[in-house]
């Protein structure tokens, strides 16, 4: 077999045989899939229907046990005529017991009806179904039944055919006529075609199914759905396969007839390529795809020996742009760093003398410059770089957020500004980010006098891109190390600074030989306040007390939420006479003000306080933790609303175990009349602990300053859970 016969058979397989199998599938699938969803859409109205039937039916019975439940005949009738008044029934009938009619509304439909339970007429039209109960004396004897109807007529059909979204056909009793049909003329009687539950392809390309009469719903009916496929498919499908073989083979015969020549001229060329000669070309035979082929292959020859010796030099250039990358990645969060190999590369890139980046400060109406290169000389001794939005070249650019390039007259040169006489600036935002830009890169005086052009600005804006890049990487690890340690609702420390802040201020102590006093706070009966008040108003009492907790203790405090409504205060330098001070002043702060939720709603909150003191009660953090917990325990359990110091260690020997020692607390935030509770015998109050504290200066503002972040352990233990407080 030929090279062109070769080709043309493999083409016609590689073609004829993805078409073939697709009208296949497409046609099977379009099938499948119009029946899958026409018997999802059957299902779905079968089961609205059963509903809706039901709950009529449940409608009916309702009604007639209004009607049963009335002894004298006079009251049932006048019950009957209420029940068809409010529309829970078209009619009903009262009978005695050998099924006489006693009384019927008037205008009741001709019986016999379709009773619910699947009983009544079976064969005759149906005229209405019913719910029929059992009409008895107080003494449980039986008078007879009493039947509430609902009148099937085409108006029921249309409602039921309304509600499922299908056409909806009544059948007349057991006999195969249609009686009520919301079908068109056309299609009256194929839906008649359907036999049972199973879903019945009519021949007008219809999906019908049969439904009842069954308990619960003894109406005959057929549902049935017009079918989606697309008329004349198969026709389409056959057509458009006819056509892919016609075109296939001229494309296959063609193709054959075209390549086969210059390819063994071109495989040739290859070889001699592959070993080594670049001096090899070929013959150009025609304009076609294959001529082009032959002019690319002898161009490709030409160029391949300048690119080889290009290559030893891009790899010199190779490895110093590596040794830039990987000083920019060893610096991923060093902002200066990157920022500066940002713009010595942009300069580097684009031939600038100078440049400069630009990023918004705190309050976003000022660009400060924060990495600079070749400005000496360009601006006043000492001025700092500093340009308002929206003044200035710099300040246009960050304002407006589009690039700006051109030369720059010695009477235009912006105030505050580096002097030049071109630039290219480009501004640059936070990835994915709808703000206006966070800062501005620009280059002045490109060498040789000539201005910026198009290239230098789409270069720019690359490292603009970069320079975003590292911006937002740097805020999103500080946002990260933030909320690594802090609460959101609250806003101050959580669990895990409390346990390197603790292990941090216990060695504080240790060394320097001072006390450390910790209190554990918690808000009595919380959860009253959720149950009663949302958990919306639970969160706003949790924010306003941390705000108040604040508000009371000294900036080297500090706060922490250790979970649900539990917190706890680490007081370095301060022995227990200070921590009780400590903790009348947070008692009352919160007794005597209750906390207001959406200006409407103020809500009464108490809390209660254990307090424990390095060394005193215990020798490490956690154990004096654990004391001061339990002396929250005393508290609570001595009525709320109050503080406990737990006592001194009884026994150093044994197992060194705190206890906790009540201390009688009045109702109000007052000291005891023997004076304020000591850390123990020996202990001296420190004058920067219970001073500070007794006297209750220098107490920081709400939202004032607070520590800076620490380092957090690598593996803090989770939050204790609150027990029942």
């Amino acid at each position: 077999m030929t090279l062109r016969a070769r080709l043309t058979a493999a083409f016609l397989a590689v073609v004829l045989g993805p078409v073939l199998i697709g009208a296949v599938f497409v046609g099977v699938t379009l099938t499948a899939v119009d029946r899958s969803r026409s018997a999802e859409r059957l299902g779905l109205a079968a089961s609205t229907v059963r509903t809706s039937v039901d709950a009529l039916c449940q409608q009916l019975r309702a009604a007639a046990d209004a009607v049963a439940l009335r002894t004298d005949p006079a009251a049932r009738a006048g019950a009957a005529g209420q029940v068809v008044n409010r529309g829970l029934a078209t009619a009903v009938l009262v009978a005695d017991v050998a099924g006489s009619t006693t009384h019927v509304t008037p205008g009741a439909p001709p019986t016999p009806w379709h009773d619910c339970a699947g009983g009544g007429a079976a064969d005759g039209p149906v005229r209405a179904i019913s719910a029929r109960v059992d009409l008895r004396d107080p003494a449980g004897t039986a008078l007879g039944s009493v039947a509430a109807a609902q009148v099937v007529d085409p108006a029921f059909v249309g409602r039921l055919a309304a509600a499922t979204g299908v056409a909806v056909t009544l059948l007349d009793g057991g006999a195969d006529r249609v009686a009520f049909t919301t079908e068109v003329d056309g299609v009256r009687e194929t839906v008649l075609a359907a036999t049972g539950e199973q879903i019945t392809e009519t021949p007008d390309g219809r999906y019908a199914r049969r439904l009842g009469p069954s308990p619960g719903q003894p109406l005959p009916l057929v549902l049935s759905v017009p079918g989606e496929r697309p008329a004349g498919l198969p026709a389409v499908l056959l057509g458009a396969v006819l056509l892919a073989v016609v075109l296939a083979v001229l494309a296959a015969w063609r193709l054959g007839r075209v390549t086969t020549r210059p390819l063994v001229e071109l495989a040739g060329a290859a070889d001699r390529v592959a070993r080594g000669d670049l001096t090899t070309r070929v013959p150009v035979r025609s304009r076609d795809e294959i001529g082009r082929l032959a002019a690319a292959f002898n161009r490709m020859t030409r160029e391949t020996a300048s690119y080889v010796a290009a290559l030893t030099s891009s790899r010199d250039q190779l490895r110093g742009h590596l040794a830039v990358l990987g000083d920019t990645l060893a610096s991923t969060h060093d902002l200066q760093r990157i920022l500066r190999v940002i713009l010595h590369s942009a300069i580097a890139a684009t031939g600038a003398r100078a440049g400069a980046v630009f990023l918004l400060d705190n309050g976003g109406d000022t660009l400060v410059g924060r990495c600079a290169e070749g400005l000496e000389g360009r601006l006043p001794v000492g001025e700092p770089l500093r340009v308002p939005v929206g003044a200035g070249m710099i300040g246009l650019v960050a304002a407006s957020g589009e690039a700006r390039r051109g030369r720059v007259e010695p009477t235009e040169a912006p105030a505050g500004e580096p002097c030049c006489e071109t630039y290219v600036a480009v501004p640059f935002t936070a990835p994915a980010a709808a703000d206006p830009a966070v800062g501005v890169l620009i280059l002045y005086d490109r060498l040789g006098g000539a201005e910026f052009d198009d290239d230098d600005l789409v270069t720019l804006r690359t490292f603009a891109g970069h320079a975003a890049v590292a911006v937002d990487n740097v805020r999103v690890h500080e946002e990260a190390q933030r909320l690594s340690l802090t609460d959101p609702l609250t806003g101050l420390w959580n669990y895990r600074y409390l346990r390197e802040s603790l292990r941090r201020e216990v060695e504080r102590a240790n060394r320097f030989g001072r006390m450390l006093c910790i209190l554990v706070l918690d808000l009595d009966r919380f959860k009253r306040v959720n149950d009663s008040y949302g958990h919306a108003a639970g969160d706003a009492v949790l924010a306003e007390f941390a705000r108040r907790l604040r508000g009371e203790i000294r900036e080297v405090d500090l706060a922490f939420r250790q979970g649900g409504e539990e917190f706890v205060l680490l007081l370095p330098e301060t022995d227990t006479r200070g921590a009780t001070i400590v903790a009348e002043r947070l008692g009352a702060a919160l007794r005597d003000t209750p906390i207001t939720v959406d200006e409407q709603l103020s809500i009464p909150v108490t809390v209660s306080i254990g307090i424990a003191v390095y060394p005193d009660h215990a020798d490490t953090g956690q154990e004096v933790l654990d004391a001061a917990d339990e002396a929250l325990y005393a508290a609570k359990a001595a009525g709320r609303d109050g503080y406990r110091v737990a006592a001194r260690r009884v026994d150093a020997v044994t197992e060194e175990i705190a206890v906790t020692e009540e201390i009688a607390v009045p109702a109000g935030p007052v000291s005891p009349e023997d004076g304020l509770p000591r850390a123990g015998p020996g202990s001296r109050p420190t004058a920067q602990g219970a001073g500070w504290h007794a006297a209750g200066a220098s107490r920081p503002a709400p939202g004032g300053p607070r520590p800076a972040t620490g380092g957090a352990s690598s593996g803090p233990h989770p939050p204790r859970q609150t027990r029942g407080r």
